[in-house]
């Protein structure tokens, strides 16, 4: 434990002091979004969502669930279209995003209706009880279907799927290749992965009248950039849509930035049902249609000099936006737009930008933000290049490291690098990682026929963004018709009471990072105070907090920006408090020093007055204070730093205020039978500038790794060729647990930032920028090969090893097998069983309505519409979700007594399905029947995304339900047994109707 004040004299910034919010969290007291219940009266919401990727809506039928009891109300598309406004986009192509579908939905999981009830059960209830007619639509689930020729149109008024192409060229890059003794490029992928966080989305919206305004209570996390737009798309000025968030916030990694479309959607629905409305997503909602990161496609070249140096880089990327263009979408395209160099010194640099809609979840802010796919390509093809040249791929990126003398660097693009030693970095990296130890090694385990390879990537991490960078998607043209935008202010502000307590607050809206703990080392150090001592408040209520646009928790703004607002609103502090108690003590100001609790005449440690004393004169003294003294004591500090400029005409900006470096090493070892991936050493050297709380930067190290190493090795948000989603439980989407984390060996390298009072950078992405192209480059050393694509899972590493094709779309695409998945959403099967039963019985059996509906498993109640055609409800489990099914079912060529094919098609609130199956029958010895049947299917909606790894079963066993019923409904009653019972009838018929 620390020592209280009055014996500890020390500095506080640079400690491992324990983090301030740890005993909440541990011991359950921490307030989440879904302990608040902040109004009386308040309903529950529960979210209809497509089960399509593309279609029409039609009718919705409402009756049924708007008579179940307890339900409010229910709000659909077209009534939000009523209240609200499009959410506007930096992107000027002609796509209204609306947080709810209108006329048509674009992926799985949008909203179409929303139930308000007296509980979260009744709403889910309720929602299954809605019927809506859809018309569907062709898909296009990924990049290359969107921009295929023949593409279907996600968005009508666009007219194509790419939304937007922009070109930029720094220097001469032209010139460079043409001069370039070597060119080497990489066509390239990178999938859509998730943050995954403990605690989903959660909202809570108010609407009052009189006037018109809206309270909302949500884990959003910024920046608040977006607040604006949300009023906008609410139709009220900005005072009039008031924000708050809770105490605490169990994760985020970006996600929580998507909480916006919720809070407009809630907000409009309060409205619309005249009821306080709480929603909270459940995990099957987040990873369905949340957010994501964005998936890309691309190219990247590299012209280098037969020595080594890196004189030119051209980018091609594709970027996929899913269904639609959300702020601060396409900002993970340009992030690192204007770092686009990484760390290298390298001046020639042209980039192709393209943005793509496709029938996906829309993507935003994810860990790294951006980072991940660019340092792939980057670092990807400074490794090929290595092999190309035969050179130790160390030694050519030490070759091309932007030198230490060069700080601060502008970057071709315009970043602005503030300080770095990366050749000191480096250098660690090898010690640690002792690099020609792991080379032997690798030499040994490679004579003897195994796999095993090296892998390094290096990058800078742009911290404190520009909130102008986004708009590099416009050009300078259309920038300059528009209202100038440009720098990332930070706001704190503290506050001490009469009995001379601090209450510092944040504008930085924490997600678990320790946010407070720091904040009150740096104020502690100021006010000579101890951290406990220091009361600091994370959330944010935009009606009586400090905040501005670039308000929230994002691109690691807290150590490189939000620190300087601290540091300066305690500054300011302490000056009054000094101010206060030199006129107690008859003393000059600047003689005062505040330490252990005290201030105090320098170098008189017997003249002086408790801190709590020298605040207190502020408030119970108002008519004694010095002249220059105002009462009570309340500081508030904003900073802008002065670099944060907007685009210029030629698109250079500085985007960020620090550049903080990482560098990354993995050695691995490849199992060729079975594909797995042994990691045998991974180390990671960071520069962060000061680091403020080295326990705090350490657990931000191995968390950033651990999603690396995620997206590296297991993560993706799958669909199939129809746009269906693939991956809604952690069953199909496998994040890293502690079993599959491997020891991370750290190191650090400081130089100090000089744009901020404390010398700190950013490092909250860290290793989740560059561990999958870490990973992927050791695995492409240990197999000599270059088309590596992640996730690196054991199918792919297998095929990979043993030098068989890897297709992109998920394995079961790649599987038939009797019964079981063979494409995404797809089933196939086929099986016979004997009955025993003579064949005109079974037929008769199979063919009448009141028998199907006896034997079909889940049914409730058949109906003959028709001559060969019924509908039915039934209701089926798969996954541990329960839901209804309407099922239509016809019988077609018929051929008497021996084989009937079953055209039919299912729908429910989890999903919908369309197949066919074929049945014959030929009599056996004995008066039985043998039957033999096969079947397809395709699948969609939530039943495909949740029950992947057990459709083929739930398949399986729903058929052998199926018959096995039909068998026991064969058995005469009375146990006689259809032998005997057969063998009596015949007997009756060759008697002309005698006994």
């Amino acid at each position: 434990m620390l020592e209280a004040i009055g014996t500890v004299s020390q500095r506080w910034v640079g400690s491992p002091v324990e983090r301030k919010e740890d005993q909440a969290l541990l011991t359950g007291q921490a307030r989440f979004i879904d302990d608040l219940s902040p109004i009386p009266g308040i309903r529950f919401a529960a979210i209809l969502r497509s089960p399509h990727p593309h279609a029409r809506i039609g009718r919705i039928d409402l009756a049924r669930a708007r008579d179940l009891p307890g339900v409010w109300g229910i709000v659909t598309g077209k009534d939000v279209s009523d209240l609200i406004g499009p959410v506007p986009s930096v992107v000027k192509a002609p796509l209204a995003y609306y947080p709810i579908a209108i006329d048509r939905v674009r992926y799985v999981g949008e909203p179409v209706a929303v139930v308000i009830a007296d509980t979260r059960y009744i709403a889910e209830d309720a929602c299954d009880l809605i019927g809506v007619e859809y018309e569907v639509l062709p898909a296009a689930s990924d990049l290359r279907s969107a921009t295929a020729r023949d593409a279907p149109v996600i968005h009508e008024r666009v007219g194509s799927n790419i939304i937007s192409r922009r070109s930029f060229s720094y220097g001469n890059p032209d010139a460079a290749f043409a001069a370039a003794d070597r060119v080497f490029e990489l066509s390239y992928s990178y999938p859509r992965y998730a943050s995954t966080p403990m605690e989903t989305f959660g909202v809570i919206a108010q609407f009052e009248l009189a006037p018109d305004r809206y309270t909302i209570w949500s884990n959003f996390q910024g920046p608040f950039v977006v607040q604006p737009l949300m009023a906008s798309a609410l139709r009220v000025p900005g005072h009039r849509l008031r924000l708050i968030t809770p105490p605490s916030s169990g994760g985020s990694f970006g996600i929580k930035q998507a909480v916006f479309s919720y809070i407009v959607l809630l907000a409009a629905v309060s409205r619309k049902t005249g009821v306080p409305v709480k929603w909270i997503e459940d995990r099957a909602e987040h990873l369905t249609a949340s957010s994501a990161s964005s998936d890309r496609v691309g190219t990247v070249a590299a012209a280098f000099t037969k020595d080594g140096e890196l004189t030119g880089l051209r980018f091609r990327n594709t970027a996929n936006m899913g269904a639609h263009v959300r702020p601060p979408e396409p900002a993970s395209l340009y992030r690192m737009h204007a770092a686009s160099n990484g760390c290298y010194k390298v001046q020639n640099i042209s980039i192709d930008n393209e943005l793509v809609v496709t029938n996906c979840t829309p993507v935003g802010l994810n860990r790294g933000y951006g980072g991940p796919q660019f340092y792939f390509a980057l670092e990807r093809i400074m490794d090929i290049a290595a092999r190309g040249l035969a050179m130790d791929p160390a030694e050519l990126r030490r070759r091309n490291f932007i030198s230490v003398d060069a700080f601060p660097y502008r970057a071709p693009a315009g970043a602005i690098f503030d300080a770095g030693d990366y050749d000191a970095a480096l250098s660690e990296l090898l010690r640690i990682a002792d690099y020609h130890e792991l080379k032997r090694r690798r030499d040994e385990v490679r004579r003897k026929g195994g796999l095993f390879g090296i892998g390094l990537a290096a990058g800078v991490e742009p911290s404190g963004s520009n909130m102008a960078y986004v708009s590099l998607a416009q050009t300078a043209q259309d920038r300059r018709r528009a209202d100038r935008k440009s720098g990332a202010n930070a706001s704190a502000v503290i506050s001490v009471d009469p009995s001379g307590q601090v209450t510092l607050r944040l504008c930085s809206t924490p997600n678990g990072q320790g946010h407070a703990t720091v904040a009150a080392q740096i104020v502690a150090d100021v006010l000579g105070l101890h951290p406990n001592d220091v009361d600091v408040v994370t959330e944010i209520d935009t009606l009586t907090s400090a905040w501005s646009i670039a308000s929230g928790n994002y691109s690691n703004r807290f150590a490189a920006i939000v620190v300087d607002a601290v540091a300066k609103c305690a500054e300011q502090v302490a000056q009054k408090i000094k101010l206060l108690a030199a006129d107690a003590l008859d003393a000059a100001p600047e003689e005062i020093e505040l330490r252990e609790g005290y201030a105090r005449v320098r170098g008189q440690s017997n003249k002086g007055l408790p801190f709590r004393k020298a605040a207190a004169r502020a408030h119970w003294d108002p008519a004694g204070l010095p002249d220059d003294a105002t009462p009570g004591i309340h500081e508030a500090a904003v900073v802008s730093p002065p670099i944060l400029g907007s685009p210029d005409d030629e698109d250079r900006i500085a985007s960020a205020v620090t550049f903080g470096f990482v560098i990354d090493l993995a050695a691995v070892e490849i199992d060729r039978t079975t594909g797995a991936i042994r990691i045998d050493k991974y180390v990671s050297v960071h520069d962060v500038g000061t680091q403020l709380n080295p326990k705090i930067v350490e657990g931000q190290v191995h968390g950033g790794f651990a999603h690396g190493l995620g997206a590296a090795l297991f993560e993706e948000l799958a669909y199939d060729e129809r746009g269906n989603f693939l991956s809604g439980t952690f069953a199909d989407y496998l994040c890293p647990t502690a079993v599959e984390v491997p020891p991370v060996e750290i190191g650090h390298v400081e130089t100090a930032s000089p744009v901020n009072a404390l010398g700190a950078k950013g490092m909250g992405d860290g290793s989740s920028m560059l561990t999958p192209a870490v990973i992927a480059n050791a695995v492409a050393d240990a197999l000599g090969r270059d088309d590596i694509s992640l996730p690196l899972n054991l199918r792919r590493v297998w095929a990979l090893a043993n030098g068989h094709d890897v297709r992109r779309r998920p394995v079961a695409a790649q599987v038939r097998a009797e019964g079981t998945v063979v494409g995404a959403g797809a089933l196939t099967g086929s099986g016979e069983i004997s009955l025993s039963a003579p064949v005109e019985e079974v037929w008769r059996r199979l063919l009448d309505p009141s028998e199907l509906a006896a034997i079909m498993p889940g049914c409730r109640g058949l109906t003959q519409e028709g001559p060969d055609r019924y509908s039915a409800e039934v209701v089926i489990g798969v996954a541990g979700i329960r839901g209804t099914y309407h099922v239509q079912i016809e019988l077609r060529d018929k051929k008497e007594e021996t084989s009937v094919r079953l055209v039919g098609k299912a729908f429910g609130a989890l999903g919908f399905g369309s197949g066919s199956g074929f049945v014959s029958l030929r009599p056996e010895v004995g008066g039985r029947t043998h039957l033999q049947y096969r079947y397809e299917a395709d699948i969609g909606g939530k039943v495909a995304a949740v029950g992947q790894r057990m459709l083929g079963s739930v398949t399986r066993y729903l058929i052998a339900q199926f018959f096995h019923s039909l068998e026991r409904r064969l058995r005469p009653m009375g146990g006689s047994g259809w032998r005997s019972w057969w063998s009596k009838l015949r007997r009756y018929r060759r008697n002309g109707g005698e006994p």
